[in-house]
């Protein structure tokens, strides 16, 4: 039985994309070989004792982080449930804690920083865009010279996370850029961003995620920055930014496509207190404390 291609046909019948379902099957497979050749079982036989056998043993060998693990027990409940149709009991095998880090969010005045000092207009256009819209990586990468509205200021955004199309605000700088990188680089009608680096019309494949980070990382390098910025800080400063300038989080929750408005919160930790005019209770007390 080919375990491997029943999974991932229950999982396209949920209706995700191919990206997905290869992102999903990572540690199915891994599990699948590890049966092979380490215990010599078929999935049916496994015990709950062996399958956290196979947790210790992967964290053990991958290093894999405590959040990454849940992604392997959410595989593997989904393999227990789709493919062996069986029970799954989450009290023997947990779901484990982990702690949750802030990300980085570099300052305006960085972010002009960086961006002004590109000297590549196609990258430039790039992070201009993922800044001064919020766009991800994946949504500017995949954006067509008919997503661009001129008229009306604005970028539609397909098939986004959320899989719910969108509009994003375009910014008259952004704009600036994009224009020029459009006339220097060929006039592209279709991807906006074509991966081969002779520009012609019509590019039939979009610039790849890889390219994008490592020019970012490139970059950083070459302004002799530490390593803190991937393509995603750019949407994290967008929407940072924007907090600190007074924007409502609904506002903000509908310009990122957020479909909650808990996960849009997180910019409220991540932007800066003075400008939000944020006074410690202390500060505010009169002079008897101080005595």
């Amino acid at each position: 039985m080919d375990y491997l291609q029943i999974y991932r046909e229950m999982i396209s019948l949920r209706g995700l994309t191919d990206h997905t379902i290869r992102s999903y099957s990572t540690y199915i497979k891994v599990y699948l070989g590890y049966l092979d050749s380490v215990l010599r079982k078929s999935p049916e036989d496994v015990s709950w004792d062996e399958l956290r056998d196979f947790i210790r043993w992967l964290q053990a060998q991958k290093g894999l982080s405590d959040r990454t693990i849940n992604a392997c027990i959410s595989q593997l409940r989904f393999f227990t449930l789709y493919v062996l149709h069986r029970p799954w009991d989450p009290t023997q095998l947990p779901m484990r804690r982990f702690d949750s880090i802030l990300p980085y969010v570099p300052s305006k005045e960085e972010v002009w920083a960086f961006i002004s000092s590109i000297s590549d207009l196609k990258f430039k256009a790039i992070i201009a865009l993922m800044y001064s819209s919020g766009l991800r990586s994946g949504e500017v990468r995949h954006l067509k010279y008919s997503d661009i509205s001129r008229k009306n200021m604005r970028i539609h955004v397909r098939s986004s996370k959320s899989r719910s199309d969108r509009y994003a605000i375009l910014s008259s700088q952004a704009l600036d850029i994009l224009t020029e990188y459009w006339f220097a680089c060929g006039k592209p009608t279709d991807w906006l961003f074509p991966s081969h680096a002779t520009f012609v019309k019509d590019g039939s494949v979009p610039v790849s995620s890889q390219y994008l980070s490592s020019y970012i990382r490139a970059h950083e390098k070459q302004l002799g920055w530490e390593h803190r910025i991937t393509a995603h800080t750019f949407r994290h400063a967008f929407a940072t930014h924007l907090y600190e300038n007074g924007t409502d989080l609904f506002a903000i929750k509908s310009l990122l496509g957020h479909k909650s408005l808990s996960s849009t919160a997180i910019y409220i930790q991540l932007s800066d207190p003075v400008c939000r005019s944020v006074q410690s209770p202390f500060d505010l007390m009169g002079g008897g404390c101080h005595e």
